[in-house]
């Protein structure tokens, strides 16, 4: 049975299992209406609900959002029998800091990305989460 969690506080097990190695997979809607989804990497920011993506400019992700600013993105991670889904809105930010703070925290995560000069960054506010992260369940 899954369970919900506040985005602001997902508590201790539910932050850890977001800051373990894992993908996600990342699900956009393209102008046609028609799902694009995507392994991607993410980080999460419970103080400001705020997840994650670093892409690049062209990439059929970060024209979806573009075409539809605060449009429904879902990511969901999955390790065995343990899931986390976070929905929300997304909108593609190419500036300096937000690429920077993004680099930063999915180097923390993943490994540190090679740099391009086309780096964009999808940030999803996550008004919903939803799975079963718990050890054993």
């Amino acid at each position: 049975m899954s369970i919900d969690a506040d985005p602001t506080d997902p508590g201790p097990e539910l932050l850890a299992f977001l800051t373990e190695r894992h993908l996600a997979t990342l699900s956009t809607v393209r102008p046609d209406g028609r799902l694009h989804v995507v392994p991607v990497g993410f980080t999460y920011e419970p103080g400001r609900r705020l997840a994650r993506v670093i892409t690049f400019a062209s990439s059929r992700k970060a024209r979806n959002v573009a075409a539809t600013p605060g449009g429904l993105a879902v990511l969901c991670q999955v390790d065995a029998g343990r899931w986390v889904t976070l929905e929300g809105t997304a909108v593609l930010r190419s500036d300096d800091a937000a690429n920077a703070e993004a680099t930063h925290r999915y180097a923390s995560r993943y490994r540190t990305p090679r740099d391009r000069a086309d780096r964009v960054t999808i940030e999803i506010e996550v008004q919903r989460i939803v799975g079963v992260w718990t050890k054993g369940s």
